[in-house]
């Protein structure tokens, strides 16, 4: 069957339903599931960029458990050696860009001080609205300086890599995620001190096995070569989400990203009403377009001036639109929202859509193998895979800067979404199944619920027709078809800032 008309038929199918639901009498104020948070190492250099993505993290500092944030250096970004040696990027573009630089728009290491500042100053607030945020001394004291000097340099242990290695080595074993904002230097030193001292050691293949167990890189392109030249040849089996095309709906393209119809969750007039302005002081600094900030260290963030509102590669803007935070799907993948991305990247989820590469069984990437149909384009779409959670995301992030500034009793908060039964279920061809889900919301809020087929991750290639009301649907399955067909349970608040969560159920049918 035709791709097109077999997605046409599919989405003809799905079924919209609406519900009011009455609250329970007891619901607790944490309303995410009490599952074991992933933990989770940041790098960064610094970028205006990584300045917003850190700012709108904070606000979802008790979904993870944030174990470093470690300055690095990038391709765009490095502090130089003090001792006026010239340095040629390794990457083409910035090789074309710059040429030979001593130091290259270096925003220097204390750019997180004055927002973890600010953090401290909402936390009381913040700390009403769910468990778990950390303190700010806490945060501060995993602010580490890694391997800034140049792009790529990793010659040298710092006390950001030491940090690394000494995570990689700790006898917790539960998977740590490498976050990289900019370059993976840093991360490649750690290793490279890890290697240095234990390779042709008897203890050199428990501790290679260690590593490769625990450490997830998630990286958003290649922002210098360390990957490809050294922690690729000599770490194979070290797991690596990249991230190379689906980010840009939350990168400076925007505006070519994002469908128009939802560019407004972009514009000033949301982002500086809703989240910028009036939400504390950690908003107040984020980053946007004519705002009269102005990153110290970076002659080329101009974007702050409201008379430079023309850019040439990116378009016309409007003061306080959203510049970009490309990094933000890094920890978007940690984010427990029902979907069961987390050990499943190839399922898709808040931080896009990843599947294991046919070569590299170690990488799991974008790209044009991974294309999502988008109905606003009606063509298939390399970024589709995460443009879809954006309105969720936006509208989640507007509701998270209330909890700065409200108490529990003003703000809005998710609901609860939970599976009656199993989530994962087996099924014969032609047979009619019933999901279910049951339902919450910790504000007494009326909620909207949807049910839909994820048919790009599942295998299941055959027609499924849902029908249902209320929290439950019935899916009629083809006479044919085998394959794997993923349902998704949305629920949606009715509130000002809407919130969005999920059950994914996995339906296996077979003979």
């Amino acid at each position: 069957m035709n791709f097109l008309r077999k997605h046409s038929l599919v989405f003809s199918a799905l079924f919209l339903m609406l519900i009011s639901c009455d609250p329970k009498p007891e619901i607790a104020e944490e309303s995410t599931p009490t599952t074991e948070k992933p933990r989770t190492i940041v790098t960064t250099d610094g970028e205006i960029d990584d300045v917003d993505s850190f700012i709108r993290m904070l606000l979802y500092a008790n979904e993870f458990q944030i174990e470093g944030l470690i300055y690095s250096s990038s391709m765009w970004h490095y502090k130089g050696d003090g001792k006026g040696t010239l340095f040629t990027s390794e990457m083409e573009m910035t090789k074309n860009i710059y040429g030979a630089k001593t130091d290259l728009r270096w925003p220097g290491v204390e750019w997180m001080n004055p927002l973890l500042d600010a953090y401290e100053e909402v936390y009381p607030k913040l700390s009403q609205h769910a468990a778990g945020f950390p303190t700010a001394d806490y945060l501060r004291s995993l602010v580490k300086v890694g391997n800034i000097d140049f792009e790529g340099e990793m010659e040298k242990d710092t006390e950001g890599s030491d940090f690394v290695k000494a995570k990689l080595l700790d006898d917790e074993m539960a998977p740590i995620y490498l976050q990289v904002w900019g370059g993976t230097n840093t991360i490649a030193r750690a290793l490279k001190s890890i290697e240095d001292e234990y390779k042709g050691t008897p203890e050199w293949d428990a501790v290679y096995q260690k590593v490769i167990d625990k450490a997830i890189i998630y990286a958003i392109l290649d922002q210098d070569a360390t990957y490809r030249k050294y922690i690729a040849p000599n770490w194979p089996d070290l797991k690596i989400f990249y991230n190379a095309s689906q980010f840009w709906c939350f990168a400076y393209d925007w505006k070519r990203a994002v469908p128009e119809s939802q560019h407004y969750l972009f514009e000033g007039e949301f982002m500086g009403k809703e989240i910028i302005n009036n939400h504390g002081p950690l908003l107040k600094q984020y980053y946007s377009y004519g705002d009269g900030q102005k990153q110290e260290g970076d002659d080329e963030h101009i974007h702050g001036d409201p008379t430079k509102l023309e850019n040439a590669q990116w378009g016309t803007f409007g003061v306080y639109d959203f510049i970009s935070e490309g990094d933000s799907p890094a920890y978007l993948h940690l984010i427990n929202v029902g979907l069961n991305n987390l050990n499943h990247p190839e399922w898709g989820g808040w931080g896009g859509r990843l599947v294991q590469s046919d070569s590299l069984p170690n990488r799991w990437e974008d790209g044009q193998n991974v294309l999502d149909y988008n109905p606003f384009t009606e063509k298939l779409d390399a970024t589709y895979p995460q443009i879809r959670w954006v309105e969720a995301i936006q509208k989640d992030f507007a509701a998270r800067a209330d909890w700065c500034v409200m108490d529990y009793s003003e703000a809005n908060h998710s609901p609860v979404v939970k599976a009656v039964g199993p989530n994962q279920v087996k099924a014969n061809p032609g047979e009619s199944l019933t999901l279910e889900i049951e339902t919450s919301d910790p504000d007494g809020d009326e909620l909207e619920v949807k049910f839909w087929i994820y048919q790009e991750v599942g295998t299941y290639q055959g027609e499924a027709i849902l029908k249902g009301e209320g929290n439950q649907v019935i899916i009629s399955l083809d006479d044919t078809s085998l394959g794997q067909l993923h349902v998704i349970a949305e629920v949606t608040d009715n509130a000002e800032h809407p919130m969005t969560r999920y059950q994914r159920f996995v339906v296996e049918v077979g003979e």
